[in-house]
This record gives structure tokens, C-alpha cells and sequence, in this order.
């Protein structure tokens, strides 16, 4: 399973590190730089210690892309360069009427220097170093930029954080190179003045400027099946160790949402029943029940592809609250488990949250290479043909009870074909699908890798999921009905088994 973050756990313990660091973050347009720089500063940095300066869009444009930004002071963040600039033309700062000649300003930061190299303990900065911005100077005034390393100054000793979006805006805009520039942030602000700083690119190449910067991120954007997917790739984090270096994303609502592998333990609730509407079963999964208008249609046969990367556990999460929500409703439960599965394991699973009094009343697990079973739940079938049926045909109607409830027939084809070969498996689907459509019923079937009946459980399905791993994110999307792809996370809120699915957009 999964737990939705916001910014990668890697980058949030890089920028906590003592003393300055620098990011790049690069990718293609669209690909989510500015949401996630704006929301590191949100998320990282104190409101009044932090700066956003953009070259790209204006400050109403970000208001209108991004509502959250009015939020929580982030409103006083944001540095418009092209305002800046007008501002700085025409109205000088105090800073800048009171500025000290730059020859005159060199010699002392040189001194400074100096003085650091010699002492025997450093403290904090309480100035900004403008060593490298002074010779930047003489080629061109940069007024947003003199603008940004006053107000740094005035947070110092603290920290102070600073997102240039983009480099490109403020390099094309003086005539100078971008290499030149970004080593003169590195070494004023970074190295020496205490500022964690972000350099957006617009471009999804950094062209030679990765050495100069503690730590790069890739966004890009992709297909997986057709459908679009995001990805965070950490390429380096200098003094971090990097655990996960791919991150599957999402910018659902303006917001950047990454995830990460989650083990939640088992919930101590009993298992909250999800009731039926009309024509439907619920499926146990609100978020599974609106995507299908209302659950599994009655009668009808659902099926789950499963990638080779999936495991037990991920594809689970989706299938045991299925399971969950008819138990705790008294209907029975037929199955045929999926190799590597035993019936021990899938009470033990299900009995964390009903009791095992309506387990072994209401379950039925095929055990084909038995003929007799010392569980009440687990159906010996190693039998002939006509005692198997009848074996079959006594425990469904033990299961149904007096009220003929309906039941879920679960097969997991990889041992189904195993065990009847890939023919009589196929002729076992049609006669199953017809009668789960007679008795209202319900049918899942779980496809694995390989199978030579695929294609023909495909053609009989009524809905039709695929289960797949992405970036180490369990994530489902829906063939019948067309759905995009959902990340598969753990509801923290009610605790596992409950899940959400969480749009990637």
C-alpha cells in the first residue's frame, strides 16, 4: 500500500541540513516545477523568511493557477520581477540610495573573507555576501536581484529560502550566462549567507550546471499504458542518502503529491459496513463504488488484471475489502485462491476484522488435491467428477443459507488453469459468468501474467481493472469502464483495511 507526502521525504531532510543548500529542479513544460517549488516554499520555509521570485508569470496569474497561495501568508512571498522592476527604475530603495560604491564594497567583503578564514570559530552570518553579485553589477543592474539579497540580509542569522523561477527568465533578461549566475547564488547566498535556494529551469535539461548545485530533481512527465503518468527522479542530494529515487506524482487541485511505500498495521475495528444501492453490491471502496455508479452490478463478472510487479499485498488491498463488506453482511464467499495463496493466510486476513464464527459459516476455499479437510471453511475437491459437483453444490447451499443470500464466486485463474488446463478453465468461466448472471451474484476473477485464458475472460468481463506498480505505488485503473490511473493508498483517517484511490493528473 502507499501514504500520500507532499515534497519527497529525501528532499525534506536535505533542505534541514545545517547551513545553505542549493536544488535544481528541471523537466519539461507542464511537468509540475512551479507548483512543486511553490510548494516547498509553503511546506519547508517560515513565511517571513522565505521569497519566491518569478520571471515567468504574474502575481495574479499564480493566484489564479494556484488559490492556496493566498493562504497561510504565501501572499507575501511572492516577488513579481517585472513589478520589481518598475519599482526599482523609478522608485529606488533605500538600500539602493544608500549603496555603497562597489570598488569600496568589494575590498571589504574581501576583508571579511579574510577575517573568517582566520577566526577559530564561525558563527552565523549576520550579512549577505554580494562578492559575486558586485562584479555581476558592472555588466548590468539587476534590481529584483540587489532587491532579493536585502531582504535576505535582513532575516539573517536565520535561515532565509529562495525560489528563482525560472534561471532562463533572469539570465535572458540581463544578457548574462546562466552558469555565471547560478555560481553567483551558490557562492553569496548559499555557501556563505545561510539561504537554501531553488533554481527552476524551463527546460528539462540542466546544459552543464548540475556541478554547481548541492542537490538536482527531474520532474517528467510519461505513459503508462496510454494513460499519463508523473515522476520525481532525485539524480543527486549531496550529504543524503537517497532510499527511494523515483517518486510517482500527482498535481490533483493545484497541489504536488507524491508517494511513498506505507505498511500500515492492522486496524482493531471491525469492518465498517459499506451498504448497497439499488442494482449494486457495494465493492466496499466508496472511491471504487462512485468510479463504478454505485459498486459491482448485480449479476455481473469483475475481473482484475495483475502486472508482474504487483505482490499479494497490493492487489489485496483492493480485493479484501470487497470480501470485508459482504461478510459483515452474512453472504458467502466461494473461492478458488490464486497460486502462492493458502486458506489459512486469507482467514487470517480476513479475520482481523470480522469475527471467525461468520468465517467459517460463510467462507468456502477449493482445495483440489484433498479429499478430506479438518476445516469447516476449506472445500475438498480431490474427488471424481461427480462427488466434486456435489461437494461444490452442498457447501454453496450451506453458505446461501435458508434466505438463498447471494454469494461472490472469487477465482484466481493462474490456479484454476494449473490444476483443469487452459480449455476446460475457459469452459468452467462460461458456465460460472451464466450463472452468477442468473442468480445475481457476484464474480471476481484474478488475472495473473501468462495466462492462455486472458483473452476470454476479458471478453466476458463486465468490469475490467488492471493492478499495477508504479514508481513502488500500488495504482489501479479501470479498461471497463475507461478510467484514469488511481494511486492506491491507505486511509490513515479509518485505518487499513480501508483505502482511497487518488487521481494521477
Amino acid at each position: 500500500m502507499a501514504k500520500q507526502i507532499s515534497i519527497p521525504e529525501e528532499i525534506v531532510e536535505f533542505f534541514q541540513k545545517p547551513g545553505g543548500r542549493s536544488l535544481m529542479v528541471k523537466g519539461g513544460a507542464g511537468t509540475g516545477k512551479t507548483t512543486f517549488a511553490l510548494q516547498m516554499l509553503e511546506e519547508l520555509a517560515e513565511p517571513d523568511k522565505s521569497f519566491y521570485l518569478s520571471t515567468r508569470v504574474s502575481d495574479d496569474a499564480l493566484y489564479a493557477q494556484f488559490p492556496w497561495l493566498k493562504e497561510k501568508e504565501m501572499r507575501g512571498r511572492i516577488i513579481d520581477s517585472s513589478r520589481i522592476l518598475l519599482e526599482a527604475l523609478y522608485k529606488p530603495s533605500e538600500e539602493e540610495e544608500t549603496k555603497v560604491p562597489p570598488e569600496e564594497e568589494q575590498r571589504l567583503e574581501t576583508a571579511k573573507e579574510f577575517l573568517k578564514s582566520i577566526s577559530q570559530e564561525r558563527g552565523p552570518p549576520t550579512k549577505v555576501d554580494r562578492t559575486r553579485l558586485t562584479v555581476l553589477l558592472e555588466q548590468n543592474r539587476m534590481p529584483e536581484i540587489e532587491r532579493i539579497y536585502a531582504r535576505i540580509e535582513h532575516v539573517l542569522p536565520d535561515k532565509a529560502t529562495l525560489v528563482i523561477d525560472s534561471v532562463e527568465g533572469i539570465t535572458h533578461k540581463y544578457g548574462i550566462e546562466m552558469e555565471e549566475f547560478v555560481m553567483t547564488i551558490q557562492k553569496d547566498l548559499v555557501e556563505n549567507s545561510n539561504t537554501n535556494v531553488v533554481f527552476v529551469l524551463e527546460k528539462p535539461e540542466a546544459g552543464g550546471l548540475e556541478y554547481l548545485v548541492d542537490g538536482l530533481v527531474t520532474l517528467s512527465r510519461g505513459e503508462t499504458d496510454r494513460k499519463r503518468v508523473r515522476h520525481v527522479t532525485l539524480e543527486k542530494l549531496r550529504a543524503t542518502e537517497i532510499k527511494q529515487p523515483y517518486y510517482l506524482l500527482t498535481l490533483r487541485n493545484g497541489r504536488f503529491t507524491s508517494f511513498t511505500p506505507y505498511y500500515p498495521p492492522p486496524s482493531q475495528k471491525e469492518w465498517n459496513i459499506q451498504y448497497d444501492k439499488e442494482n449494486y453490491y457495494s465493492t466496499g471502496i466508496p472511491d471504487m463504488d462512485r468510479l463504478l455508479g454505485g459498486g459491482f452490478r448485480k449479476g455481473s463478472y469483475n475481473v482484475f488484471e495483475i502486472a508482474d510487479n504487483v505482490g499479494s499485498e497490493e492487489y489485496n488491498a483492493v480485493l479484501i475489502p470487497v470480501m470485508l463488506n459482504f461478510l459483515k453482511q452474512e453472504r458467502g464467499i466461494i473461492a478458488v485462491l490464486p497460486g502462492g495463496e493458502h486458506p489459512e493466510s486469507f482467514k487470517k486476513e480476513l479475520t482481523r476484522y470480522v469475527s471467525e464464527e461468520l468465517f467459517n459459516k460463510y467462507v468456502r476455499i477449493a482445495d483440489y488435491f484433498s479429499a478430506t479437510s479438518p476445516y469447516p471453511y476449506v472445500m475438498p475437491l480431490a474427488k471424481t467428477r461427480e462427488e466434486m459437483i456435489r461437494t461444490w453444490r452442498e457447501n454453496e447451499l450451506a453458505i446461501r443459507g435458508k434466505e438463498n443470500k447471494p454469494i461472490i464466486e472469487y477465482t484466481g485463474f493462474d490456479a484454476l488453469e494449473y490444476i483443469q488446463g487452459d480449455a476446460p478453465a475457459i469452459k468452467s468461466l462460461f458456465s460460472g459468468v451464466a450463472r452468477i448472471k442468473v442468480s445475481k451474484d457476484i464474480g471476481i476473477g484474478l488475472l495473473k501474467p501468462g495466462l492462455k485464458v486472458t483473452q476470454e475472460i476479458i471478453n466476458m468481463a463486465d468490469t475490467y481493472f488492471k493492478v499495477l506498480d508504479i514508481d513502488r505505488t500500488p495504482c489501479i485503473y479501470g479498461i471497463k469502464p475507461r478510467t484514469i490511473i488511481y494511486a492506491i493508498v491507505a486511509d490513515e483517517l479509518l485505518g487499513t483495511p480501508n483505502i482511497k484511490f487518488v487521481p494521477i493528473v
